[in-house]
Formats: C-alpha cells, structure tokens, sequence
C-alpha cells in the first residue's frame, strides 16, 4: 500500500471450531480422523430419506463451555435452523445451523496489543452458534481429467462457528486473537484445534476505512477463505490491505459499489484470487428445522459448567509470573504449550526452588529435544522432578549450568537419575576450601589480573576461570568468580 490517504483497516474473524466428541452432532457416527473415506457414514448424515437426527448433549455442553471461556452470554433457549444451500458434499441440501437465537453471543476476547506491548486490547465477539459440518470434496486435478470425489466422513461432525466484531485492525492483531483463542479452546479440552486436520478454519473479512479530505470511504468487503496456518491468515490479510487500496486508488469503487465477494487464498503465490460472490443471509432462506426442538437451557446446568472452567491462561499466565519469579514473556511460552506443560514446569520449579532457572532450561533445553523427536512434553524422556532435583543443585552451587546439561544429556541418553548421571560423569563436589586454595594459586600466579581487576578491569577475573577448570573440571565457575573477587578485594 503507498503512502496516501490515512487509513484504517477493519477485520473480523469466521472461526469453525471442531467440537472433540466422540460421536456426531444427530448420529452416532464416530468423528475420528484419518478413517477410510465414506466409512464413518449412516442415514441420518448422508441425508437419506426418513432418516432423523438426534441430539448430541456433549456438543452442547462443550459449546456452552466454550461460550463461557469467550466471556459470552449464554441465553436460556436456542433453536435449530435450516441453512439452504446445493453443493456436492452437502447430500441433504441444506445444512443444519443457527439463525436467530445462537447458544452463545456478546463475548470479548483481550490480547496484548501487537502495537503497544503492554497495553490491553478488547475484541468484541458477537456470536457462537453450534452446526453440522459439510463433506470434503477432493479434486483430482490430473491432465483430461478434471474428476472430483465426496468424503462424507466428516458429515454431521459439531462445529462451533465463534464469529468477531471487525474491531482488529491489523494482521497482527488478528493473529493474536487467533492464538488466544485456540488456546482457550485447547486448554479446556473443547477442541484440538488442528488446522491441517481441518479442526480449526478460519475465514476472514477484511476492508479498508479511508479519510479522504474528512469524508470516510469504505473499500468492498472481502471474504478470504483456504487459509491454512495462522501465518497464511497474517499473509492473506496483509495482501488483501495492499490490493484493496490499490483497486480503489484505480477505480475509485466504494462498498456501496460492489457486492461483498468471496476471495480463496493460494499460499504459494502469495495471492487471493476471486471465487464468488458472497451470499447474503436471505439467499439461504432460514427456516427453523422441523424435525428439532429448541433447547432449553437450564441456570443451573450452565453454572455447573462455569464452575469446571478452573484457571484460565490469563489467570495462570499472571500466577505463574508473581509465585515463581519469571517475565510475562516465559510465562506466555509455558502457558502457550498447553496444560501438560504447565503442570511440568510447576513441579520441576517447586522441586529446584528456582522457577526463573526452570524456565529457561524448559525453553532451551527441554523444548529443543522435543522439537528435535517431534514429541510432546509427556513424551519427554526424564520427568519432572527429576529436572527439578537437578536444577536444585545448580541453585545450591553444587553444580554449574554447563555441568548439569552435560548431566541432563546423558539421563536421557542412558534413562539413569540424577545421582546415577553424576556419578557415571565422575563428577564430584568440591569443598570451599579447595576451591579458595585453588583461587589463591591462581591469583598469585597472575598478579597482573589482580592489578587489572584493581585499575577497574573486573571481567579480568573470567580469564582465570578457564584455568580453575582446567585444574578441576569439577569447580564450578560461578563460586571461582566469587572467591576470585573476593581474595583480591580483602588484599
């Protein structure tokens, strides 16, 4: 986008949130991924005659619990609709949905403003409403071909649809909000939110507010769909800020101009590209769903899930800064990496006494191997108190931090504990006295360190740490460091 007119970007979000039940939204049909096409199928998702869907009480507990995590309002009754519309893998022809009266609605969702680090942004959430999924459809773009085939695996499978006010304003931002609410999601076991199994989609709305001489013009609004990661939604909204202006900057075409349009977006090129006109709520002609009664739901029912949420990240984010001691930015990576990774790093940083050292192990150490072996920190080869024992004894200068990772490397090479590591690394523990006659050998045999460090030189001391090691690879530098400074300034 050039330097011109001042301008203002507006972006709401279209999440579909796939619900983690076991079984369909009207149907028993299993939800599984990765199952062998059209094998997880019956009458009531294939849409076959006489066929009537059932509800599924799990989903609505999960969407009620998912509603209260986005600090929305949950209303005593909601309906069913039917959402009209032909394509090849919706076999009824319409899709079940919500119109009018959704589960959930007026929610917010704050983040750290991407723009000044600090500050809090609230951003507006208008709705979430519960409905079916469609099939996939897969393309087989082979030479004469042109073939397309149905997988109605995923038919019927609950998905929430959590849908935002335009109140982001960058791509930034509208990344944030997308982490903040997947975690929430994932946090509260509601969903695994798994772009690439198509568990989490995301569509976004995006136009420009224009200040020309006073007057504001609006750009078209356009629907980007195929984004399949988060950075794909920061790259295909950042596109559509720089084409829109430039369209208009050629043409001059305001919203009341053109139609809203649907755009897809192809990641490799780095475009969005035209599909369709976007359809608006008349063409789908809602009607309530005959064949489902509204659901009502109880206070009381909706307490009782207020009361399982338990801590939120945000909440936890804050406790974990103020009871162990680390900055926002460590507590945002641990909390980030979901429940299992929390409940590693208290138990470690309770057991070393040193939540600060704890962290920074997790992030170097830890989350480095299990980036390496593609696991997850269940999966990771020595537990949590053991970390924490070991991290323990480098807080008591009982070892150093070069000598714990070599301690930490070979318990998960040999799967021994901590007292079995050290002594198969034949390191042992040096007494103060021998560490300050070691110092004082070294400090006599370099007096020009001393002068230096004298003259205001005090990182003259680090050349005499290597020697320390050399002399007893079991000295652990910062006490050397220590003593070191000490004997030179008693002289």
């Amino acid at each position: 986008m050039s330097d011109g007119y001042p301008t203002k970007t507006v972006i709401g979000l279209e999440v579909h949130v796939q619900l983690k039940t076991q079984t369909k939204l009207f149907c028993g049909c299993s939800t599984e991924f990765g199952a062998e096409p059209n094998t997880q199928v019956c009458p009531v998702c294939l849409g076959l005659p006489g066929a009537l869907p059932v509800m599924n009480e799990a989903a609505i507990d999960l969407s009620v619990k998912a509603g209260l995590a986005i600090d929305c309002s949950i209303p005593p009754m909601t309906k069913w609709d039917r959402k009209q519309y032909f394509y090849p893998d919706l076999p009824k022809g319409y899709q079940i949905s919500q119109f009018d009266l959704p589960i959930c609605a007026d929610g917010f969702i704050e983040i750290d403003d991407p723009a000044s680090p600090g500050q809090i942004r609230k951003l507006g959430i208008i709705r979430a409403h519960l409905e079916e999924d469609a099939g996939k459809s897969m393309h087989d773009e082979a030479a004469g071909k042109g073939d397309t085939k149905i997988d109605l695996n995923r038919c019927g499978t609950p998905l929430l649809e959590i849908v935002s006010q335009p109140d982001m304003r960058s791509s930034d931002e509208a990344k944030a909000y997308l982490n903040e609410l997947k975690l929430r999601m994932t946090h509260l076991g509601i969903s695994d939110c798994e772009m690439q199994e198509g568990s989490l989609r995301v569509d976004a709305n995006v136009n420009l507010h224009i200040d020309v001489d006073g007057k504001n013009v609006a750009t078209p609004i356009v629907e980007v769909k195929n984004m399949n990661s988060f950075r794909a939604v920061e790259r295909a909204i950042q596109y559509e800020i720089d084409r829109q202006y430039d369209i208009w900057e050629e043409t001059g075409k305001t919203i009341k101009d053109e139609a809203k349009t649907t755009r897809g977006w192809d990641d490799e090129s780095g475009k969005t590209f035209l599909q369709r006109e976007k359809e608006e709520s008349a063409d789908y002609r809602y009607f309530p769903d005959p064949d489902l009664l509204p659901i009502r739901l109880p206070r009381d029912r909706v307490e009782s899930i207020r009361a399982s949420l338990g801590e939120m990240p945000a909440q936890i984010r804050q406790r974990l800064q103020g009871q162990y001691g680390i900055k926002p930015y460590d507590a945002d990576v641990i909390v980030n990496q979901g429940v299992a990774m929390i409940t590693y790093f208290e138990t470690a940083a309770t057991k070393s006494d040193d939540g600060k050292r704890t962290s920074s192990f997790i992030q170097q150490d830890v989350m480095r191997l299990m980036n390496e072996r593609s696991i997850s920190i269940e999966d990771y080869p020595v537990a949590a108190e053991s970390l924490g024992d070991l991290l323990g004894r480098v807080a008591k200068g009982e070892l150093d931090n070069g000598r714990a990772r070599d301690v930490l490397a070979h318990m998960i090479d040999k799967g021994v504990s901590v007292d079995d590591a050290i002594k198969d690394l034949g390191i042992e523990s040096v007494d103060n006295n021998e560490i300050e006659d070691l110092c004082r050998e070294l400090l006599a045999a370099n007096p020009a360190v001393v002068q230096d460090y004298k003259d205001g030189k005090k990182q003259a001391v680090g050349s005499l740490i290597g020697q320390a090691k050399k002399k007893n690879a079991n000295a652990n530098p910062q006490v050397v460091r220590q003593t070191l400074i000490q004997l030179i300034e008693q002289e």
